[in-house]
C-alpha cells in the first residue's frame, strides 16, 4: 500500500473515531418500526427480534451493570416480567455500553463492569428472568434505537410500532414512585388503547458510546503519574489506623514483597481504590517487610502505581505492631480488613481475598451510610 493510501486510511480512521466520540443519540421516533437485532445473551443463546414475534407487546430496555440508576430498577423489571408474562408481553434488556469506554471512577457505585462476562455474573446473581443481551461490541443496535441513558425503555405494539419511549416510572426510589409509565402503557396497549403517556425524559447514566478509549487511556496515564510514597509506622500509628477516625470506610491490606499471594492480588487493591476513592473510602497498605527493605518496598509500590496511603512496619518487633492493630490476628499475610469509620470490622480475610466479595462488602457499607 502506497503512502497516499495509508494517509487516506489514517484519515478515515481518525474521522471514524471522531464520529464515534461525538455521537449524540436520538431516540427512535414514536410510530417507528422496531429495528431488527440479533445479539448474544447471557444465557448462551443468540436472541433476534423475530424470536418475539408472537408477543402482543414487546418491551426493550437498555440497561447495564455499572449504573446505580439501572441497578435501582432491576427488581422492578423482574416484577414486570412476572406480572405480564401470562399476558403475552415480552421483556428484553440490552446492554449498550462499550466496556472499554468506561473509566474506573465511573464504577464507584458497582461491583461489576459492563463486559459480557460480568453481565453473566450480574444476571446469575440477581436472578434475571429476562434475556440480557450484549451490544457493547459494535453498539449498532443501540445506535438504531437511540437510548440516551440507562435505563431507557422502548415499548412496541403487536405490529412492532413504537408506542411509548422513556422512563420506567417517575422515580428511581421506589418509595417515591407516583406514575408507572411502562405499566400504564402496557395496560392501554393490551386493551387496544393509546397509552396515556407516550414519551418521557429519562434520568440515569449516559450511554458510553465507543470512541472514548483515548480519553480513558489519558485518564489511566494521569493516575499512573500520581506520586507514590511510603511512611514508617510504629505501634501508635497502627493503633490509630485501627481506630479509624478518618470519617471514611477504610480498607487495610497487610502484605509483603516476599508473599506471592500478596503480590498476585495487589493490582486488585489498586483497582478497588481507583473505583471507590471518590466516595467516602480510602485504601491503606501496610508492608510487614523489615525496615531495611524499605527501598525495595517503595520500588514495588511505584511499579504498581499505588498512590494510596502506604505504610511499612518501623520497629523490628512485629508482634507489638500486630497486637496494636488487631490482637486477634496471628500475623500471616495477606491480611485484609475493612473498617467502618468508628473502627468496627466489616470484613476480614486472612489469605487471598475474593475481589468480587470484597467489592460487594465495600458497596454495601458505602450505600448503607450514603444511599443513592
Amino acid at each position: 500500500m502506497n503512502r497516499a493510501c495509508l494517509t487516506a486510511l489514517a484519515s478515515l480512521t481518525a474521522l471514524g473515531r471522531l464520529w464515534a466520540a461525538d455521537f449524540q443519540p436520538t431516540p427512535l421516533p414514536l410510530g417507528s418500526p422496531a429495528p431488527s437485532f440479533s445479539l448474544p445473551g447471557v444465557d448462551g443463546r443468540t436472541h433476534a427480534l423475530k424470536d418475539f414475534a408472537k408477543a402482543k407487546v414487546l418491551v426493550v430496555v437498555f440497561t447495564c451493570n455499572h449504573c446505580p440508576t439501572a441497578q435501582y430498577y432491576e427488581e422492578r423489571l423482574k416484577h414486570l416480567v412476572k406480572d405480564y408474562r401470562d399476558k403475552d408481553v415480552a421483556v428484553i434488556a440490552i446492554m449498550p455500553n462499550d466496556p472499554k469506554s468506561v473509566r474506573l471512577d465511573e464504577l464507584g457505585w458497582t461491583d461489576l463492569g459492563d463486559s459480557f462476562e460480568e453481565m453473566k455474573v450480574r444476571a446469575r446473581d440477581q436472578q434475571f428472568n429476562f434475556p440480557y443481551l450484549y451490544d457493547g461490541e459494535t453498539e449498532a443496535v443501540s445506535r438504531a434505537y437511540g437510548p440516551v441513558a440507562t435505563p431507557h425503555v422502548f415499548v412496541f405494539d403487536a405490529a412492532r410500532k413504537l408506542r411509548y419511549v422513556g422512563a420506567i416510572d417517575d422515580s428511581e426510589r421506589v418509595q417515591q414512585v407516583t406514575k408507572h409509565y411502562v405499566r400504564d402503557a402496557l395496560e392501554a396497549l393490551l386493551a387496544g388503547q393509546e397509552p396515556p403517556v407516550t414519551k418521557t425524559k429519562v434520568v440515569g447514566c449516559s450511554v458510553q458510546w465507543a470512541g472514548t478509549a483515548e480519553s480513558v487511556k489519558a485518564y489511566l496515564e494521569k493516575l499512573a503519574a500520581e506520586p507514590v510514597t511510603l511512611t514508617r509506622a510504629d505501634a501508635d500509628a497502627l493503633t490509630a489506623l485501627r481506630k479509624n477516625e478518618s470519617g471514611k470506610l477504610r480498607l487495610v491490606s497487610f502484605w509483603a514483597t516476599w508473599c506471592a499471594p500478596c503480590v498476585a492480588e495487589f493490582h486488585e487493591l489498586v483497582t478497588i481504590n481507583r473505583m471507590y476513592r471518590h466516595r467516602d473510602f480510602e485504601l491503606v497498605t501496610v508492608s510487614v517487610n523489615r525496615p531495611d527493605e524499605e527501598k525495595n518496598v517503595l520500588g514495588f509500590l511505584k511499579q504498581r502505581q499505588a498512590s494510596c496511603r502506604n505504610l511499612i512496619f518501623a520497629p523490628a518487633d512485629r508482634q507489638k505492631l500486630i497486637n496494636a492493630f488487631d490482637p486477634d490476628w496471628e500475623g500471616p499475610v495477606p491480611y485484609t480488613v475493612l473498617l467502618a469509620p468508628e473502627g468496627k470490622i466489616l470484613y476480614r480475610e486472612t489469605g487471598s481475598f475474593n475481589p468480587l466479595a470484597l467489592k460487594r462488602a465495600i458497596l454495601k457499607a458505602l450505600n448503607e451510610r450514603k444511599p443513592w
